[in-house]
Formats: structure tokens, C-alpha cells, sequence
């Protein structure tokens, strides 16, 4: 019997690059921890990272309206075999390790093109077709899954601490912890980051590094976003007047200790 189930999604194209080593042992290290592990290489997959009309089933004439139209392919059952296998990966998981290196503050292409093309609506976002009910936040379709963004970056230790010039790592992504994993239900916990990568020197101390948060993956607590759906926001789902007044910004979205 295993301890849970782990997708580790990665997107780096050079097998032999410090990010391939580290997943190498990343996932040797959970196997050997008893966990049962899936992998998403997207490079090694050649994976197609645009969304096209034949997501949806569509002729080259036919008008895309491109979330109704994926939804309603999902929804029949006729998605494209790739798509459709990697959603039955997700479904499978306890937790998912997203692994990138940051390229011009974001995630890679081919990475992006992932979330765009598996995260369609119905399945990972929308209404519930029987209730209408909302899927989304602590209403998402993925709670109860985990997920752990592990980033290698270029940037120094100091610069995406809270008065770098980068910005605060958790702020950076937002985008992806919040709007994505949080979103759709998962957990998010905070990122693991090796910064100065390209200048890593101590292999043994990145990988201890990663291997130690991994230990902690189903223990450690989540980055408490707000939920949506019982009070903290209003119907135009903009933060209540009381909570936190006169503070903006990403912080406000995050419950205090």
C-alpha cells in the first residue's frame, strides 16, 4: 500500500540540466518514501502546448468560442487523447509538484500550454452542469490535492525577498498559487525555490533542500487564501470593506496568523 499519490510536472528541455537532476531525485527520493509517483516530462513528451480547434472537435471554418466549446467536448467524453490522458493523471494524484525554471517571471511555454489545454472548464473550473454550482476556490474540483511549485531561478536569495527587486516569491506567482491551484481547490503550499541556479555550486545542499520540503509535502500547512464563498468577499467578489480597510494589494488575500 502506498502513502499517497504524486504527479510531478516538469518542464525543462535538457535532461542532464541541474532542474533534470533534481527531479531525477525528487521522485527517486518519494518512490523510496513509499509514495507512488506519475511524471509529465513535457519536453520528454514533446508535449503540444496550443489550444486549437480540435480541442474541441472543431473544422477549420467552424467559429471557436474556445471555453464552451472545450467544455462541451469534455463534458460528451471527446476530448484529444493527450489531454484527456493527463487530466486522468491529475484525478489520480493526492498532490502535484510543478517543477520550472522561472523564464521572464513566469512559467515556460510548453508549461503554460499545459494548464491551457488539461485545466478546461468542467473540468478544472465553471458550474456543476446538474446544480450550477460554482467550482471554484474551497468549491473547486481539485480540493483535497496538494501542490508544491519547486522553481529554479536566476535571480539572488535577496531579490525575491520582501523588498527585492524581483518581488516576494509568493507575490511573483501569484498568478499560478492562487489563481490555479487555489482556484481550482488544490492547496498550495509555499513554493521551494533555488535562486542563483545558474551559479549553483553545493549540488548536495539544493538537493537536500528540495528533498527536505518533499518529506514535509502532505504535513505542512497551506498558504490560507481567503475562501470566496463565505463572506469575505462581496457578490463582485471584491474583498469586504471591514477586512483589513484601507489595505490593497496581493497580501489582502491571504487570512492573518
Amino acid at each position: 500500500m502506498t502513502r499517497g499519490h504524486v504527479l510531478w510536472l516538469s518542464a525543462h528541455p535538457e535532461p542532464q540540466s541541474l532542474s533534470g537532476s533534481l527531479r531525477r531525485d525528487g521522485i527517486s527520493h518519494l518512490r523510496a518514501g513509499g509514495f507512488e509517483v506519475t511524471e509529465s516530462d513535457l519536453y520528454a513528451m514533446n508535449w503540444n502546448p496550443v489550444v486549437t480547434r480540435q480541442d474541441a472537435g472543431l473544422k477549420e471554418q467552424d467559429r471557436f468560442y474556445v471555453s464552451a466549446d472545450v467544455r462541451s467536448t469534455y463534458l460528451h467524453g471527446r476530448l484529444p487523447q493527450d489531454v484527456a490522458a493527463e487530466q486522468e493523471k491529475l484525478r489520480a494524484a493526492d498532490a502535484v509538484v510543478v517543477q520550472f525554471p522561472l523564464w521572464w517571471y513566469g512559467m515556460p511555454a510548453i508549461l503554460k500550454g499545459w494548464f491551457d489545454r488539461v485545466f478546461v472548464s468542467g473540468f478544472a473550473f465553471g458550474k456543476e452542469p446538474a446544480t450550477g454550482r460554482r467550482l471554484r476556490f474551497e468549491q473547486g474540483p481539485f480540493t483535497g490535492k496538494r501542490a508544491l511549485a519547486a522553481v529554479t531561478l536566476g535571480d539572488r536569495p535577496a531579490s525575491i525577498g520582501p523588498r527585492g527587486k524581483s518581488g516576494q516569491l509568493e507575490e511573483l506567482l501569484f498568478g499560478l498559487l492562487h489563481g490555479t491551484f487555489a482556484y481550482t481547490g488544490m492547496s498550495a503550499l509555499k513554493p521551494w525555490a533555488l535562486p542563483s541556479a545558474d551559479f549553483t555550486e553545493d549540488y548536495d545542499a539544493a538537493r537536500y533542500s528540495l528533498l527536505t520540503r518533499l518529506d514535509r509535502l502532505f504535513q505542512e500547512k497551506p498558504i490560507p487564501y481567503r475562501p470566496q464563498f463565505t463572506g469575505h468577499y462581496t457578490d463582485d467578489w471584491e474583498l469586504q470593506p471591514h477586512i483589513r480597510p484601507g489595505e490593497t494589494g496581493i497580501s489582502v488575500h491571504v487570512e492573518e496568523a
